[in-house]
């Protein structure tokens, strides 16, 4: 059983064990005598909706062209601050909804104490033994019931003495009562709304009551808690009701279904929901059990000691799926920079969508490890940001379609943000976003969903026909710049802003040939009046016409893959953004197989960044793995993965930039999983970049392009089983160590096809 476990309680928050549903969030620490429990609700974010679109923009956009053209750095910098940078320049944070405060007195003095959490079944376990008396208490946060459970048991009669209050430092508005054995606290969100989360006990012998804030236990022989946070966008209009007590209604309403459930039940409702999602894939080393005993802190402590603790490997791979379910539901909202586990008013980069890798990076792992349901809320965010996005098309560049700068919020806010050349004149955020969607389908093969989106696509490339402009006989981007990096002019003078980075023209490289993917698909469907596209057929040639006339994937002097459209020096060898190979991973351009030139370049750009210093940051690390895996080069693969357990994750796993971002955890997973299967339209690859180290093992449930689901197992570094099931008909090429076979499965057939190699 997959599971992290300590021998104390979390000291930092760094080290306390996350629940989620999809909508809510906690971080519980497993205190003994005082156990603080983090809480966070998806949609808790400060403020709401405003249009920050800098007015002067459109004027000043072809004499900020000029500068950049003429090699004016300094100034078209200067005046992109100024006329291009968003009015104001920052959007809306997320925030931590609060603290659960629980207090038991009389148990300052503990043994055998153990914490865990159970990834089969997303339940966190907290034992000690106190005065003699065994305590246990579990948690899990419930899709079904849409609360968190807590019980809390002890051996004997009377053990279980509480004192529980609900906090949030200064920002809220007032407590109340949840009748005689609940509390509740409330608050607002600025314009966005208001919020509440209350808590309920039930317990078996003793008493509850409310005294003051403060939720009373006392000599219980056991206790269930249960909690539920909620928001409400609606704002306190004169004669309409008070949207607090519709919230205090809601939760009341919520945590009295769930205390009319026995324990058992609402914990078998929640196993079930879940392993819905976790159980369809499972993967197994050989040798992966042998440190179980020891904790996970310990054993992430003597990783150096024990370089092959492939135990680790494993949790790493099934803690990203787990993290995954539980913070991104469909019907709710994406993932955030910290996934749904946020306990800052003021967190970093207000713990919203980076759009320039990391919103991206978080996705990665939900095709290929079977969780597309958990893709949706992305797809929802896209057709949200394409109000905002339009308008910055229009009022800033004059183009049609919809933009998004580098970051957006849970408005679908698109104007640009912060005042940061490396990164905020950036035009690529929504064109990178909608790559998801043909990734999507080319997973499901569902074609009602391409339809659904094929206009959000179009309208992305739209933008593009309109914003690029010609320079050298090539369409360019102009202003943009390869995120984060910075460059060095002959001169000395250094810059960020730049015209035609390499990024920009791959990922339009794949924006516009999904486009007339999806077209070949639907049949040319016509259904793309609402993306402000007349002559769909019309569109299409210029479609690819502009593809035609993006710059190709150069080689730079230094055997590289070139970054700018020049062959700049660069300000930071080691940087830990990577933009120029997108076209390694996440997309397909460049390949072992297709461009080994461009394979061999792109495998200098990582040694030289990494020579410099590079993968200091988490997600970075993450990305390094998945370049590694589709360099179909499994040690560096592997030694990279070594590398983040070593230095890059905290206590609890997550992913340490420093600070925490997910982003890394959901790509060292999604890394794991192209280590051992990679798929193409054109063909798949079996045990690609398969270390030394796994020697034997197996994985069942991974998905890959082409509605297929894959089996493998290996023995001493040899295929036995590759079993694909096919649930649209396939027809493809395998790869494996150089031998390509073709291969037809029928829909609804399954076929094991390692003996033909």
């Amino acid at each position: 059983m997959s599971r992290l476990w300590y021998r104390q309680p979390a000291k930092e928050w760094e080290e306390a064990l996350p629940l989620g549903n999809g909508r809510m969030g906690a971080m519980v620490f497993g205190g003994v005598e005082q156990e603080r429990i983090q809480v966070n609700e998806e949609s808790v974010w400060y403020g709401g909706e405003t249009d920050r679109i800098n007015p002067d923009a459109r004027r000043y956009l072809e004499e900020i062209r000029r500068r950049i053209f003429a090699g004016e750095i300094a100034g078209a910098q200067e005046l992109l601050q100024m006329a291009v940078a968003g009015c104001p320049n920052s959007m809306r944070p997320y925030q931590t909804l609060g603290d659960i405060r629980l207090e038991f007195p009389g148990t300052a003095k503990y043994e055998q104490y153990e914490r865990s959490l159970y990834l089969e079944d997303a339940l966190c376990r907290t034992s000690f033994v106190s005065g003699g008396t065994g305590y246990l208490r579990e948690a899990f946060l419930s899709h079904p019931d849409d609360c968190m459970v807590m019980k809390l048991s002890a051996h004997g009669p009377g053990k279980i003495n509480l004192r529980a209050r609900l906090e949030r430092g200064r920002f809220y508005d007032g407590v109340g009562r949840l009748g005689e054995k609940g509390i509740y606290l409330h608050g607002n969100l600025g314009s966005g709304g208001f919020f509440a989360f209350g808590l309920l006990a039930q317990a078996k012998g003793g008493s509850v009551q409310v005294i003051g804030e403060t939720l009373c236990v006392r000599e219980a022989e056991q206790l269930t808690l249960y909690f539920c946070g909620e928001t409400t966008g609606k704002y306190q209009e004169p004669g309409k009701p008070d949207p607090v007590n519709i919230l205090r209604e809601e939760i009341a309403g919520k945590l009295e279904a769930a205390a009319e459930c026995a324990y058992e039940q609402l914990l078998e409702r929640h196993r079930e929901d879940y392993r819905r999602y976790y159980a369809r894939v499972d993967f197994w080393l050989e040798g992966c059990r042998e440190h179980d005993g020891l904790p996970t802190d310990q054993r992430l402590k003597s990783i150096s000691e024990e370089p092959e603790d492939l135990g680790l490997h494993k949790l790493l791979f099934d803690y990203g799926r787990y993290l995954m379910i539980s913070c991104s539901r469909p019907g709710g909202l994406p993932a955030t920079l910290q996934g749904i586990w946020n306990q800052s008013f003021f967190p970093p980069w207000d713990s919203k969508y980076t759009i320039n890798i990391n919103l991206e990076m978080n996705y990665w792992i939900a095709e290929c490890c079977n969780l597309s349901e958990c893709h949706m809320p992305l797809f929802e965010l896209i057709r949200k940001m394409r109000v905002s996005g339009r308008r910055a098309a229009e009022r800033m560049y004059g183009c049609r379609g919809f933009v998004a700068h580098h970051n957006t919020d849970v408005h679908g806010d698109c104007a640009p943000q912060d005042l940061w050349y490396a990164g905020t004149y950036w035009v690529m955020g929504a064109a990178w976003l909608c790559t998801h969607i043909w990734n999507h389908y080319e997973y499901t093969q569902d074609r009602d969903f391409l339809k659904e989106y094929y206009p959000v696509l179009c309208e992305a490339a739209l933008f593009f026909l309109d914003y690029l402009t010609e320079k050298d006989g090539r369409l360019v981007t102009c202003p943009s710049c390869s995120p984060e990096n910075s460059y060095r002019l002959p001169g000395g003078e250094s810059g960020a802003v730049t015209y035609g980075a390499a990024m920009d023209n791959q990922i339009l490289r794949d924006l516009f040939g999904q486009c007339l993917l999806a077209a070949k698909v639907l049949g040319e469907s016509g259904a793309v009046e609402e993306a402000g596209i007349a002559d769909e057929r019309a569109f299409l040639a210029q479609v690819r016409d502009a593809m035609d006339r993006l710059a190709p994937i150069c080689v730079s002097g230094r055997g590289t893959i070139q970054e700018w459209i020049e062959d700049y020096e660069e300000c930071e060898p080691g940087h830990r953004h990577i933009s120029q190979l997108y076209a390694l991973h996440p997309s397909g351009q460049i390949t072992v197989d297709g461009t080994p030139r461009l394979a061999e370049a792109a495998r200098r750009t990582l040694e030289r960044r990494l020579e410099h210093g590079g993968g200091h940051t988490g997600w970075s690390r993450a990305w390094i793995i998945n370049h590694y895996a589709k360099l179909w080069d499994g040690e560096e693969a592997c030694r990279n993965l070594q590398l983040l357990l070593t230095d890059s994750v905290y206590p609890n796993l997550f992913d340490r930039h420093p600070p925490f971002q997910i982003d890394g955890n959901f790509g060292a997973a999604a890394a794991m999983a192209q280590m051992l299967i990679q798929s193409s339209s054109e063909r798949i690859v079996v045990l690609p970049a398969l270390p030394s180290a796994w020697a034997s093992g197996c994985v069942r449930g991974l998905r890959i392009r082409g509605n297929c689901e894959v089996e493998l197992s290996w023995e001493n570094h040899e295929l036995r089983v590759c079993r694909l099931t096919a649930f649209s008909h396939m027809h493809t090429r395998a790869l494996y160590r150089g031998k390509a076979v073709e291969i037809r499965i029928p829909a609804g057939h399954s076929a094991d096809i390692a003996g033909l190699f």
